[in-house]
């Protein structure tokens, strides 16, 4: 079915600019009436496309651009009603097209796909005219008689009853077109009576059939929702905003957190992209990290889980297989990867599709295609640019930076025992065993915390009660781990993330690796503050008791303190997302990345159930929840086509804090300890 004819009218008069040359300056690179031709452009053919304008530099823009323009250097707009403004062009034009679209360059975040939503919503409708309006929660006054009478006023209704987007959310793309009130009807939350509704105009569209402009006609006219993209250009704060907006990319943290490889990936994850504001961000969780899931959505980031495999069937053509399948799927600008060891076969497909990465702790074959690669635990030395090692490049979290870090105190008060957040052997339990008569003996306190992910969890507890000692407390996933190490005197751990922080809050450890590849975090040792005593498969009291009875005299303890005063890692996180940051900056007389996400690009929102709500395979902009779950309140869409096997989006759950991390794919065994 061929579409009907309309005319895309750009209005482009410099007299009622509100910032000096407005329509020819530079916004992100691309001046406003360029980008407004190149959007009308993406939907329409040049010759359906017309330029209202009173200046003549704007008149050659759209003659080298192919496009029509109406130019009289007498033009200016004396009211808000852009219809009755442009009426003699309009009744020009709709002699010949049965449509007309009115679009503000004034509006930059609009895109091509908001004007043909827009218009295939206006004519199912079968409105006679549509306006771009937008959403707010505000109090509306009028001044009577000298004093304010509230004309739309909070009722009490929840936060969030008007549909639109709450502070420190994104606005839903979806959401942008649903009117605000909870039941979609179409009304502005507060006091107002059901029959009348008000919005506020926003300035990006406005479409007429040709009939509307006919005398005596009466049209309907309905209001179609942009909310965050119908920013207009109405001040130089605007202009900063939009962009900001324009300039900001998509980052896609890649983790994996499960009970057998721990929390630590995650929880790096989230410190960096709790520092990162100008981007947006979007997690996806490998396969078997449901734990990941829910620990990630519960800081509102929007978080998806893997679906598709090497062995996906039905995939569209060109679509790779696998975790990079669900990664490319989510557009990404950049991809963080904290999954341990990648493949080539995986990373080259990222990087094909134009895909900048960066990897943390990542010593397998795919390590050699990422742009950046993070290997703090590690401290060899690598001439490469691209591979930072070492302690220097450890990301410290802020709770820790905010920690009171402890002095030395020539008596011990407090032992601290945690190996991370499986630790599948119970060295926990062991360790305990050993140590406990010890402090009783002296009134030393032991406290133990465990991973979310420690297998036992129940058996431990039984085991303290049965100690029945107000000595021994026992704490299970916490959220703030540098609570614990303060006032700690000694912390007995493996040889993961936690040695840094121990390290940092000043607190003399014993170290004991889990397995081979934890053995090759050489940190831990003596030279900064560790009494470390190899790999303890078997588990070896005997070491573990003599390596206690030392770190009891002062005088050893007192050493390894001060070697970790020298120690400072407070601004190692700045510099590491400094170098994240630049690799989405355009090289030296090269290009920007690919194309802007100030929009989410994804139909749904942040509140669809964890595994009810998949993404139906569909080669359309639309995404089509399948019969497992209850469709969205509107099925507008966003952005880039989902097709191919599922991703599934999540709703945020309790958080169930804590600890470390190993690998995506097989278990390899705990690896770090960070709680």
């Amino acid at each position: 079915m061929t579409a009907p004819r309309r005319c895309i009218v750009i209005p482009a008069i410099k007299k009622n600019a509100v910032i000096p040359d407005q329509l020819v300056k530079r916004l992100a690179g691309v001046t406003l009436i360029q980008r407004a031709i190149d959007t009308a452009r993406s939907v329409a053919e040049a010759a359906d496309i017309v330029v209202v304008t009173d200046s003549q530099e704007i008149a050659l823009v759209c003659e080298r651009n192919g496009v029509r323009h109406h130019y009289n250097a007498s033009l200016r707009f004396t009211s808000l009603d852009i219809v009755r403004e442009l009426r003699g062009v309009l009744d020009d034009l709709a002699a010949t097209y049965p449509y007309l679209v009115i679009y503000r360059a004034s509006c930059p975040l609009l895109t091509g796909h908001d004007i043909d939503d827009a218009f295939d919503r206006f004519r199912n409708e079968g409105a006679d005219v549509l306006v771009t309006v937008k959403s707010i929660r505000q109090r509306v006054w009028e001044k009577r008689d000298g004093s304010l009478d509230a004309i739309l006023a909070d009722d009490g209704a929840d936060d969030g009853a008007d549909g639109g987007p709450q502070d420190g959310q994104e606005g839903d793309a979806s959401a942008g077109n649903t009117p605000a009130g909870s039941d979609g009807s179409g009304g502005v939350a507060g006091h107002a009576s059901p029959s009348r509704e008000v919005y506020v105009e926003s300035k990006a569209l406005v479409m007429l059939r040709a009939s509307a402009l006919a005398p005596g006609a009466t049209p309907r006219v309905m209001p179609y929702f942009l909310n965050d993209r119908a920013i207009e250009i109405n001040s130089y704060q605007d202009w900063w905003l939009c962009e900001k907006l324009l300039e900001r990319r998509h980052i896609v943290f890649v983790v994996a957190g499960y009970p057998a490889i721990g929390m630590g990936h995650v929880f790096r994850a989230l410190m960096l992209a709790h520092e990162i504001s100008d981007h947006k961000i979007t997690f996806l969780c490998t396969r078997d990290s449901e734990l990941a899931v829910k620990n990630i959505a519960a800081r509102d980031y929007r978080t998806y889980i893997q679906q598709a495999d090497d062995l996906a069937a039905g995939l569209a053509p060109g679509l790779a297989p696998g975790l990079a399948h669900d990664v490319l799927r989510l557009a990404p600008d950049l991809v963080v990867n904290d999954i341990l060891d990648t493949d080539a076969d995986y990373m080259l497909r990222l990087k094909a599709a134009g895909v900048r990465t960066v990897n943390f702790e990542d010593e397998g074959p795919g390590a050699a295609h990422a742009d950046l690669v993070v290997n703090a635990l590690y401290e060899e030395k690598h001439e490469d640019p691209r591979l930072l090692y070492g302690h220097r490049y450890f990301c410290l979290r802020d709770e820790f930076i905010a920690g009171e870090r402890n002095p030395f105190r020539p008596q011990p008060q407090r032992v601290l025992v945690t190996f991370g957040g499986t630790d599948h052997s119970d060295f926990t339990r062991r360790t305990l065993d050993v140590i406990e008569p010890l402090c009783r003996e002296r009134g030393i306190a032991i406290s133990i915390v465990a991973g979310p992910g420690y297998a036992h969890r129940e058996a431990m507890q039984a085991h303290v009660d049965a100690l029945s000692s107000p000595l021994v407390e026992f704490t299970h996933a916490t959220n703030v781990m540098s609570r614990k190490m303060e006032g700690a005197d000694i912390a007995i751990c493996s040889a993961g993330r936690t040695v840094y922080e121990l390290a940092h809050m000043r607190v003399p450890a014993i170290v004991m690796a889990h397995h081979e590849r934890e053995a090759r975090h050489t940190f831990a040792r003596a030279r900064n503050g560790f009494a470390y005593l190899g790999v303890m498969h078997p588990f070896r009291e005997g070491a573990l008791r003599r390596a206690f009875t030392r770190m009891l005299d002062e005088g050893f303890r007192r050493t390894l303190h001060q070697r970790m005063q020298r120690l400072d890692f407070t601004r190692n996180k700045a510099g590491v997302v400094a170098r994240i940051g630049a690799l989405l900056a355009p090289a030296q007389g090269g290009t920007a990345p690919r194309r802007p996400s100030y929009i989410d690009e994804l139909p749904f929102g942040p509140d669809f159930d964890l595994r009810s709500a998949l993404i139906e395979q569909s080669a359309s902009v639309e995404g089509v929840v399948t019969a497992h779950a209850a469709p969205p309140a509107s099925t507008a869409s966003t952005g880039v086509p989902l097709s191919g096997t599922h991703v599934v989006p999540v709703v945020p759950a309790a958080a169930g804090a804590s600890d470390t991390p190993n690998r995506s794919g097989t278990p390899r065994g705990p690896h770090g300890d960070s709680a």
